[in-house]
């Protein structure tokens, strides 16, 4: 009798874990089932500065092969199109499978002209590469004053503008975080944001928390994963994707449930850093990874 009773304690046991566990199990069941690939993920071309200066044409030859669908431009000693005219280098990457969808730039002198430029060859976004660091938070109002201007010469020219994190946003000022600041005080309908995830974490913020706490703002992201033992010196704390701490399938995934459009690997010279061999790493695990 008592052999019998311990049978059906377990048995009973059993199904009670079972209805249990059921809904996670279903949960676990349905986000492999939805999980998929990132569609088109693109490049940041500061990644590869060196060799562009050397080489753009050869550069981004090598880039498109890789399996990067798109790129993202930054203002080099030759522009933000390496020495050829915008629509010369729309008609180089197009013909290697890519597109433009966006570019940095750093200073206002000649603003107005990129605009122009960018718009001329259906570019999406004018992205600020860096702003500050602000010393007080009315700074940090001061720009996002400038940048819902910026932001509507870029509305009417069929662009939008964007900006793009360091650490330095997502850190304590004045009892405050500058990024909340910059976010409130600019027009959803002229100003997005580009979350440079590495940097996010670097500042001890998680990116997950602010895809959340601000869905359909950050439109664009820098895909660069951190370092497990990282030193002091952020800048080279830098590793190729999958290699790091960051779980880009967890962080992408809520990125994408909230607005997110566009996937940017980006990755910071590093001691023993091959960038172009490390970018054909990175595209690797770009095609593998599933959201």
């Amino acid at each position: 009798m008592k052999q019998k009773r311990r049978e059906f304690l377990k048995w009973t046991g059993g199904l009670a874990m079972g209805a249990a566990l059921a809904p996670l199990a279903g949960k676990w069941i349905m986000d492999e089932e939805t999980a998929a690939k990132i569609k088109s993920f693109g490049l940041q071309l500061w990644t590869v500065r060196d060799e562009l200066a050397k080489d753009p044409k050869a550069t981004l030859k090598q880039v498109a092969s890789f399996g990067y669908k798109h790129v993202e431009s930054f203002e080099g000693a030759k522009g933000m199109f390496w020495g050829m005219k915008n629509t010369e280098f729309k008609k180089y990457i197009t013909d290697l499978g890519m597109t433009m969808h966006s570019s940095h730039f750093g200073g206002d002198d000649g603003f107005e002209k990129k605009v122009a430029d960018a718009a001329e060859i259906g570019m999406k976004y004018l992205t600020r590469a860096w702003e500050g660091p602000g010393k007080t938070i009315d700074d940090y109002k001061k720009f996002a004053e400038d940048w819902n201007k910026k932001g509507e010469l870029c509305k009417k020219n069929g662009l939008r503008f964007a900006f793009h994190n360091h650490d330095f946003t997502f850190r304590p000022l004045e009892g405050q975080l500058a990024q909340d600041v910059l976010i409130n005080g600019t027009d959803p309908a002229l100003v997005d944001f580009e979350m440079d995830i590495f940097w996010v974490v670097a500042a001890g913020q998680d990116p997950e928390a602010w895809f959340k706490k601000y869905p359909n703002r950050f439109r664009l992201c820098h895909i660069k994963d951190m370092n497990k033992t990282p030193g002091t010196d952020n800048g080279k704390n830098s590793v190729t994707l999958g290699t790091g701490s960051i779980n880009f399938k967890k962080v992408l995934r809520t990125a994408k449930d909230n607005g997110m459009n566009y996937f940017i690997v980006e990755q910071e010279y590093f001691e023993g850093s091959t960038p172009l061999k490390d970018i054909e790493t990175d595209a690797a695990y770009m095609k593998k990874l599933k959201i």
